[in-house]
């Protein structure tokens, strides 16, 4: 390269070596301030939502709204949510991988990450839908989740990437099951990264109570999974043997870490 010596270029590696130390020591990660500003304006978005849904019956409560402007909340609680995020998903799709905290691809999975964090926080929105058989599948199916017919959801079953889940046909969740589509981890430069997946579940399995399946994991039809077991990011489990799934990202294990 002219005008730059070997001797600039191995100091411009022990900088960014020394940079690297410096952020695994410190756990800060140097983000672009645009960057950092657009995760924080996001981190608004439950809030706004929450609110957008109880202004329709506080209104109503305050003799301010006809009374039918009260049945406008719970379509703003759970419609509002799924259409924004299959929107940005359809121009956006969210790739599978591991990709730096900051990068386009983790700020358009934290937008449609924060879009689901009212049911995390308030759980029964979401348990309530199941009182209804066939209706929480339905719902998932308009985040842009793949469900196949007769699933049965256990009390307690959690997901945190709705977009991210394909479910096969006749598939049982046990108690308490989490399908969890990201992990954040080291990547292999030390600094910390999203790993993104769908979680697959194939046809006619079970998949035992408080059970963890975690980004990139795939179930093969007809497995019966133990209870109290946790799918390591992109493993394939079939014929009771886990395996890493082909041509995935390596994400270390929490008893790896250092």
């Amino acid at each position: 390269m002219p005008g730059v010596s070997s001797a600039d270029l191995d100091g411009a590696d022990a900088r960014a070596a020394s940079d690297r130390r410096a952020v695994r020591v410190s756990g800060e990660m140097p983000l672009p301030a645009g960057r950092r500003l657009a995760m924080i304006l996001c981190g608004f978005i439950p809030l706004v939502h929450a609110a957008a849904a109880a202004a329709p019956i506080a209104l109503v409560a305050a003799g301010m709204a006809r009374p039918r402007l009260v049945l406008l909340g719970p379509l703003v609680l759970y419609l509002a949510p799924p259409l924004v995020v299959r929107a940005c998903t359809a121009v956006w799709p969210l790739p599978s991988g591991a990709f730096p905290v900051g990068s386009p691809v983790f700020l358009r999975w934290w937008f449609t990450a924060q879009w689901q964090v009212i049911f995390s926080r308030f759980p029964s929105f979401e348990e309530s839908l199941r009182l209804v058989p066939g209706l929480y599948s339905l719902w998932l199916r308009i985040w842009g989740a793949h469900v196949g017919g007769l699933v049965y959801w256990s009390p307690g079953v959690a997901i945190t990437d709705r977009s991210l889940v394909r479910i096969g046909q006749r598939v049982v969740f046990g108690l308490g099951v989490r399908l969890n589509a990201h992990v954040m981890s080291a990547g292999a430069d030390g600094l910390p990264h999203l790993y993104l997946g769908p979680v697959v579940i194939g046809d006619d399995t079970l998949v035992g109570g408080y059970s963890l399946v975690l980004a990139g994991c795939e179930v093969a039809p007809g497995q019966v999974t133990p209870p109290l077991r946790t799918l390591h990011p992109f493993t394939r489990l079939a014929g009771g043997r886990r395996a890493p799934v082909p041509g995935s990202p390596l994400v270390s294990r929490p008893e790896e870490a250092e």
